[in-house]
């Protein structure tokens, strides 16, 4: 089997684009896949909204001129481009988050556009997967065509190290208390006022933006770090939430996403709402479970709920199966 796999090849960081960095949850699931036989070839877009990515419509259609089994988009507008460029092939669009949700929950904020380029996406796409239910609900997305598979958690990447060795290899104090926040400070959608805000009501705490940092690099400050933290106005499926609790990292996170389905009932994971009293309460208990009993069981909930590359992996196949029959 031949797939084509078309997703944004743009970065945010300045750097060049290489997938194992910029978007590792799609390198995974390809690499993943791939034991089951089949060839991937990639079409990076270059340009971001509708007016940029129009603009790779011809050099798409030049490389759906090679003979492919199906394409595989990840994000809706991936999906709408290939749509308007590839012909009869069976198309599976991925849908992962900010493809659907609004930017923001303030008030005045009106939903993202693309969200409506999604629903035109997933309503002539062959097969749709949502990496949460809400997402499908969000874009009122027809049952019997799509499937909900959260991106799979690398756990051989993120695992569990003492908090000491951990910190030790980051330069890491032994006597502050660490906060992980999810994201770069910068990105709206990730709410990092309202992070700051609850942080600085703590002596002795420094929140540590994830910008700049290898794979190997994030495992070790899961590891360090006292606690991860997710304030977002919304998520698909958190990437960092998972792998975080693939660390046995005690997490506290905004109601977003999928997160109460993934938390499960694991002990040291807390989800709070958007009062900045609610916020710092569920930080305290974080780190009283920190310190007391070090580690939560989170890996062991990514590993009931099936996140891991095996069982991921033959998900998608079945659905590139089912697809080209």
């Amino acid at each position: 089997m031949k797939v084509l796999v078309v997703c944004s090849g743009n970065t945010s960081d300045g750097l060049e684009f290489n997938l194992q960095n910029h978007q590792p949850f799609i390198y995974e699931q390809v690499e993943a896949v791939k034991r089951f036989g089949i060839e991937f070839r990639f079409f990076f877009i270059q340009g971001k909204g509708l007016a940029g990515y129009l603009k790779n419509l011809g050099l798409l259609k030049k490389t759906l001129a090679d003979r492919f089994d199906l394409v595989h988009a990840h994000y809706g507008l991936a999906g709408l481009l290939v749509l308007i460029a590839k012909g009869d092939y069976p198309l599976v669009t991925t849908f992962h988050g900010n493809d659907i949700n609004p930017i923001s929950m303030k008030p005045g904020i009106k939903p993202n556009i693309n969200k409506i380029l999604s629903r035109i996406a997933n309503r002539y796409s062959s097969h749709s997967i949502f990496v949460s239910k809400d997402l499908a609900l969000r874009l009122k997305a027809f049952p019997d065509k799509y499937d909900i598979i959260p991106c799979q958690v690398n756990l051989d990447l993120f695992y569990p190290i003492d908090k000491i060795s951990a910190r030790n290899q980051c330069n890491l104090l032994a006597e502050k208390r660490y906060i992980l926040f999810s994201s770069s400070f910068d990105n709206p959608v990730k709410n990092y006022s309202l992070a700051k805000k609850a942080c600085d009501s703590f002596d002795n705490v420094e929140l540590i933006e994830l910008k700049g940092y290898s794979r190997q690099e994030v495992n070790l400050l899961m590891n360090a770090c006292d606690l991860a933290l997710i304030t977002s106005y919304n998520e698909g499926s958190s990437q960092f939430l998972k792998e975080a609790m693939a660390c046995n990292c005690p997490v506290v996170s905004t109601k977003v996403g999928d997160v109460e389905m993934i938390f499960g009932d694991t002990k040291g994971c807390y989800i709070s709402n958007y009062n900045i009293e609610d916020v710092i309460d569920k930080i305290k208990m974080a780190f009283e479970f920190s310190r007391t009993r070090n580690k939560t069981n989170g890996r062991e909930r990514i590993t009931e709920l099936e996140l891991d590359a095996e069982h991921t992996s033959r998900k998608i196949y079945d659905i590139y199966l089912e697809v080209i029959k």
